[in-house]
């Protein structure tokens, strides 16, 4: 492996990006996981207390 110089170092760029439609599809997935935590917590009520459909 090559040892890099210190002129070498300093022209690497890089990092993390956010964009829109990344963020847009990480807050559309934890609502999807709120929703289906919803609807099982309402599903394991309605089964305890017995008030089915």
């Amino acid at each position: 492996m090559k040892e890099l110089e210190k002129t070498e170092l300093l022209e690497i760029q890089g990092g993390l990006k956010f964009s829109a439609s990344l963020l847009s599809s990480v807050v559309r997935g934890v609502n999807s996981l709120l929703e289906l935590g919803r609807s099982i917590g309402t599903a394991i009520r309605r089964i305890s207390t017995g008030r089915l459909c």
